[in-house]
């Protein structure tokens, strides 16, 4: 497995050391006679699990939403404690959220989708359902209750649907595990996320509620410190034997991916972390993927990586919105230290725009005026160093700890060079380039923006545009903008608003564009989250205020965001309205 592969522990009281810990070094055999009995336990219940019905699994994620908040404050203090996040900080409330609050909303989503599944037998959603220039369904899923138009204020989100799903097929497709439960049976290894504590917990309940399989879930020798939290938040799943967790380096991956009794496979992280899994390592895992002849022969999801554009939109701003979005895409840049699949990789300007040099003379501001982080994750150093050494002029900002990497960013990468590592590798770290594309016009600019994005830039996971609303109020801007909207190929889009909120969301899906090869599996396949069920989605669209008051907490840049954080998770758990004030107010004071 690679450094960068974001990626299992047996529960408390019955910890299990199968493999290689979070430190480097000698690795431990593998105790395959501990792994078989885990598998085993797990798969031995997937049939009784195929016959559990919705009330009862809806019973179990409310008892995992408690046994969650219960586990929350000493779950984030071990977060914090490896992350070098001072605790009560606004790092600490965005660690907070991404690693605990998205998982809290995810459960409660598909609780809810459960109990209605249990009443009406389909799963609801917000809606309307509208059609796109093509054809294509949208289907709104957000917002979904007065409670989110609070939250998320003047937010909206639709999941697009593949060419050819039709009104009727789209509700019929719904939720295909309870439809037919015998054709959806059987045991999922997730190979979990090292970076983002809540995303193997998330995909665990993805498969299991979604997809109708009992789960091993193998934690990723990064964050395998978590192992103790994650079974206290899991422990209704793990009491069910739906459900168990180990740890370990890449020899208990690849026994458990191979194991008779595991019939699919889920991986976070990147896709060279993919084709080791599918195809091998070495000379000859490269000649079997240039064969198409896999070393596994079973079904494998996959959410990988991505060079993330954020697209400015040419406009004129004033001061407090240049401000405002430089803000904007630091966050999208410096949250998790850089270690994200979501961060921003390539922000793409018009070479015209009269405020261009005064935005990323702002950003480039902003990013000096953020502590730099730790770089936790292995490798980041020695890929940084590849960055900087084919961009010598690449710009330094920000001080913080010894162990941390300075906020890179690197200017003015010429368009046309098609090859660059800018454009072509997922840096992950705290790295950003900054590319301009000539065009005639704002509105030519978004057509050419949209080939350049889906033809050179790598990856398909998520882009952002960014377009101020007086430069929407120009008919051709806003077809363009449409246009771009339908035709970028991604798993995610934000409009105004950073893509990773559809991951955060939950009604939303995500998950790379779908239709990459196994050969050139880019930023994956398959989608998690999409409470909705949809059987054949495209994308996800979340469209947010071109600049919000007050400003979000989970910015970089927020005073306070600590606090407003603690009481959204809490509010999250079990919404009420009895809850607003106070979450109101803490929103206001940041």
């Amino acid at each position: 497995m690679t450094t960068t592969s974001r990626g299992a522990v047996a529960p408390t009281g019955d910890q299990l050391r199968t493999g290689m810990g979070a430190t480097a070094g000698a690795v431990a055999p593998v105790d395959t006679a501990a792994l078989d009995a885990i598998v085993h336990e797990v798969a031995d219940h997937a049939a009784s699990w195929a016959k559990t019905d919705a009330a009862t699994r809806a019973d179990l994620l409310q008892q995992v939403i408690a046994a969650t908040m219960k586990a929350e404050e000493e779950w984030l203090a071990a977060a914090c404690a490896a992350k070098g996040l001072e605790p009560g900080s606004t790092e600490a409330g965005e660690e907070l959220f991404a690693g605990i609050g998205t998982f809290v909303r995810m459960a409660r989503l598909f609780r809810d989708a459960l109990r209605d599944i249990a009443k009406d037998g389909k799963p609801s959603f917000a809606g309307p359902v509208r059609e796109a220039y093509d054809g294509r369904l949208r289907v709104q899923v957000f917002p979904e209750s007065p409670f989110d138009r609070i939250t998320f204020p003047q937010t909206t989100a639709e999941v697009w649907m593949q060419p050819g799903v039709s009104r009727e097929s789209l509700v019929a497709g719904q939720a295909p595990a309870y439809a037919d439960p015998s054709a959806h049976t059987g045991t999922a290894l997730v190979l979990a996320a090292g970076n983002v504590a809540s995303l193997g917990p998330r995909d665990v309940l993805s498969k299991l509620f979604v997809g109708g399989k009992v789960v091993v879930m193998k934690a990723n020798p990064v964050n395998d410190y978590l192992v103790p939290h994650w079974s206290r938040a899991l422990a209704p799943l793990i009491d069910a034997h739906v459900l168990r967790i180990v740890d370990g380096g890449a020899a208990v991956g690849e026994y458990l991916t191979h194991h008779p009794r595991i019939d699919e496979v889920h991986i976070t992280g990147s896709d060279k972390t993919y084709d080791a899994v599918v195809f091998g390592t070495g000379p000859d895992g490269a000649q079997r993927k240039a064969a198409d002849e896999p070393v596994l022969d079973k079904p494998v999801t996959a959410e990988l990586g991505n060079v993330s554009p954020v697209i400015v939109v040419p406009g004129t701003w004033s001061i407090a919105e240049l401000r405002y979005q430089a803000e904007h895409v630091a966050t999208m840049l410096v949250n998790n230290a850089g270690f994200n699949c979501i961060s921003a990789r390539v922000v793409v300007t018009h070479a015209a725009w009269p405020q261009r040099d005064a935005f990323l003379g702002v950003l480039t501001q902003t990013l000096a005026g953020i502590t730099t982080r730790r770089a936790y994750y292995p490798g980041a150093r020695d890929r940084r160093e590849a960055f900087v050494d084919a961009h010598p002029g690449a710009q330094e900002f920000g001080r913080g700890p010894d162990d941390a990497l300075p906020w890179t960013f690197i200017p003015d990468v010429p368009a046309g060079r098609t090859d660059d590592i800018c454009f072509n590798v997922e840096s992950f770290c705290g790295e950003v380039a900054e590319t301009a594309l000539t065009a005639p016009s704002a509105a030519a600019f978004v057509d050419a923006v949209t080939a350049f994005c889906n033809d050179v830039v790598w990856g398909t996971l998520g882009a952002t545009l960014i377009v101020s609303p007086s430069t929407m109020k120009q008919h051709d801007v806003a077809d363009a903008v449409e246009r771009a909207v339908a035709d970028l190929r991604y798993g995610s889009i934000g409009v105004n608003v950073w893509h990773g909120l559809s991951f955060a969301m939950g009604s939303t899906t995500w998950g790379a564009y779908p239709g990459h090869a196994r050969t050139d599996i880019q930023s994956g396949t398959g989608v998690v989250g999409n409470a909705a069920m949809f059987d054949r989605p495209q994308k996800s669209v979340v469209r947010g205020p071109f600049r919000s008051r007050p400003k979000p907490p989970w910015f970089a840049t927020a005073p306070e965001g600590y606090e407003v954080m603690r009481r959204f998770v809490g509010f999250e758990a079990e919404p009420s309205a009895a809850k607003i004030p106070a979450l109101l107010l803490a929103a206001m004071r940041h």
